[in-house]
């Protein structure tokens, strides 16, 4: 089904292209992204097919063109402005293509994505001054599909996800709570993806870490869920 057409969004548009007009890689696959009318129901097996390939290219136009949208999202919903999570999102694009030729597959590739979105966004928030640090250079045609695919695709999760009641609600809990309840209801993450997507660079990855931290993550999950039905109560906005 082909979406449907989306007004630009000029934040984002405007930013993206200041961000990524230098890097002329990066504009081939944002390009080639915002052509894939259809989303498959499992993006993962086409986007693995590429990297076994040695294809990146491909398999990071694949991965924007499917989650690209979502990540935008969340780092809109994850910073609350729009102009720092487009900085964000920029960043992260350029993440992505130096990184995914090491990519080792330990998780799919959409729990990876938010990983470097992320960390993007942290690093953006640590050091804002300096964001505008010289650019990697990255091949022909990227920068343009990136720009094009949040342009075509991300409009609507700008709508939904920042202006709701509950998303204020939500601002009032610790970052890391909100975070969780985005990952895993926003984003229906699983608890290990959550886990991958949230531990530190130098953290153990092992099967038994990994699930020891899902844990703890699901722990927390249950803490800020109940706080936020009760900032929800006291606002009238669910039965006491």
């Amino acid at each position: 089904m082909k979406p449907a057409e989306q007004e630009s969004d000029p934040i984002c548009e405007k930013v993206l292209h200041e961000r990524l007009q230098s890097n002329s890689v990066l504009g081939g696959a944002i390009q080639a992204a915002a052509t894939m009318t259809e989303k498959p129901s499992d993006p993962e097996p086409g986007i693995r097919s590429a990297w076994d390939e040695g294809n990146f290219e491909a398999a990071a136009t694949r991965l924007i063109a499917c989650y690209g949208a979502e990540i935008q999202g969340f780092l809109v919903a994850f910073m609350t402005n729009r102009e720092a999570a487009a900085e964000a999102f920029a960043v992260f694009a350029q993440d992505l293509w130096v990184g995914l030729p090491r990519f080792e597959w330990r998780c799919t590739a959409r729990a990876w994505a938010y990983k470097v979105a992320r960390n993007a966004a942290r690093r953006h928030a640590k050091a804002e001054k300096h964001r505008r640090a010289r650019l990697v250079p990255l091949p022909e045609g990227f920068t343009s599909q990136v720009a094009a695919a949040t342009r075509t695709h991300t409009d609507s999760y700008l709508r939904t996800e920042v202006k709701t009641r509950m998303q204020e609600l939500r601002r009032r809990l610790s970052a890391e709570d909100q975070e969780l309840l985005i990952l895993r209801i926003s984003r229906q993450l699983s608890w290990s993806e959550i886990a991958v997507v949230t531990a530190s660079e130098d953290a153990s990855a092992t099967p038994i870490d990994v699930g020891r931290e899902a844990s703890r993550l699901r722990k927390r999950y249950q803490l800020a869920k109940e706080r936020l039905r009760e900032l929800a109560r006291l606002e009238g906005l669910m039965e006491p």
